[in-house]
């Protein structure tokens, strides 16, 4: 994740120690909001996105799970479930995030949650928003979840309810992200970038400042699942799109409004950005590159900041990686699976640096990008240390002296002051 609010807008928000190893100096967010902070970026647990069960009551063009409105055998028990949460929790993971399918058909769904915060864990969702009501919504307060995260794939209902292959389903999202917002539940909104999203951006931005939303998180497409079927945007639209973000988040930072926007899954978006920075002559452009190294991009993002269990307990690198698996819950714990090296690619990705080849092997911002989503690259060339075909940067901005990633004993970077 890129953190546009923090990096370019100055803003402090509960994540920044967790993703820029910094504490928190200008807020004080609830203790269910803060994240573990690590000493170093390697050394983070990861972030476990589990989906839960496969079945959805809709049927999104880019599901990464291919889920549809069934009922899929062997899903783990709630028992099974809760040894899970058992380990996670010793393991010390600074997040769990329930996702599915829609994580809200499992009638135990909540049960797990209150499980889970019970262990002391970090819970967070991911659901397309159609099934929360007043009551869902006063629960996930009840429960104290960080943060729920609802997918919108656009501002006008028709292109939404296209994507999500239901006639209603904008309506009845706009109900769930109204009910989290009464209730006073921390929500966000996710969306993926495509050729639709990235034309009405404006229109996005200004639906975020009228409906109160709290975060949104612009994804970069990785063609799993149903997504194999969509056109990508070119890697000029997509250079576009994420210029034109990072302009729309200072507008509503300049207008006072605190509002986390991140860009997720293509980590040449945080050279982007400090390229963007230097070229405006901005006063915190090598602040935030140092950020952006402690960081390390895809380099600490999946096979070590980020893990997936899916709904028949296999473990993953990431949820856009399930074609491979290290191992099944009900069999050897998360803990053990996720620290076993044995495997030739689960070692790779820990120190992936010397392994990246062409464009991400020579770029001078590999320390800073870690070759971005690896899972992106092995689908698109059979070769998970290629080079990822959504990277925007031209040839000259990778071309010059490496950028050196910060060592594992550097001091963090410095807090930067808050612009609100």
């Amino acid at each position: 994740m890129i953190d546009i609010s923090v990096l370019y807008g100055g803003l402090e928000t509960p994540s920044t120690p967790h993703r820029y190893g910094r504490a928190i100096t200008q807020i004080d967010p609830p203790a269910h909001q803060r994240m573990a902070v690590a000493k170093d970026a390697k050394a983070r647990r990861p972030i476990v996105v589990w989906n839960l069960t496969r079945s959805c009551n809709l049927q999104c063009i880019h599901c990464y799970t291919d889920s549809a409105a069934a009922r899929y055998p062997d899903e783990l028990s709630s028992a099974q479930c809760k040894t899970v949460l058992e380990d996670l929790a010793e393991f010390g993971v600074p997040a769990v995030l329930f996702s599915g399918g829609e994580p809200l058909v499992r009638k135990d769904v909540f049960e797990l949650a209150e499980y889970a915060r019970g262990l002391g864990l970090h819970v967070v969702f991911s659901t397309n928003g159609t099934l929360i009501d007043q009551q869902t919504a006063r629960r996930f307060v009840e429960l104290k979840l960080a943060y729920i995260g609802i997918s919108l794939d656009s501002a006008v209902p028709e292109i939404h309810d296209k994507f999500r292959g239901v006639h209603g389903a904008f309506e009845r999202t706009m109900t769930g992200f109204r009910c989290c917002v009464e209730a006073g539940q921390k929500v966000g909104l996710r969306l993926t970038l495509t050729t639709h999203t990235a034309s009405n951006l404006d229109k996005l931005f200004d639906f975020i400042e009228q409906e109160g939303i709290d975060r949104a998180c612009f994804y970069h497409l990785c063609p799993a699942g149903r997504a194999k079927d969509l056109a990508a945007l070119s890697t000029q639209r997509s250079r576009q799109g994420v210029d034109h973000i990072i302009t729309l988040t200072q507008r509503l930072l300049d207008r006072g409004r605190r509002v986390e926007i991140l860009t997720v899954d293509n980590h040449c978006d945080g050279p982007c950005l400090y390229l963007r920075m230097l070229r405006e002559g901005h006063p915190r452009a090598a602040q935030v590159l140092n950020m952006l190294r402690w960081n390390g991009g895809g380099r600490y993002s999946s096979g070590v900041g980020i893990a997936d269990i899916d709904f028949l307990g296999n473990v993953h690198a990431d949820q856009f990686s399930m074609f491979r698996s290290f191992g099944n819950v009900t069999q050897r714990r998360f803990s053990e699976i996720w620290q076993d090296t044995s495997n030739p690619i689960m070692a790779g990705l820990k120190d992936r640096l010397p392994l990246l080849k062409g464009r991400c092997g020579s770029c001078r911002f590999k320390a800073v990008c870690g070759g971005s989503l690896r899972a992106r690259a092995e689908i698109a060339t059979g070769d998970p240390w290629a080079a990822d075909p959504g990277c925007y940067l031209s040839d000259e901005e990778i071309t010059g002296e490496p950028i050196a990633p910060i060592e594992a004993d550097a001091t963090p970077v410095v807090s930067c002051a808050q612009r609100m």
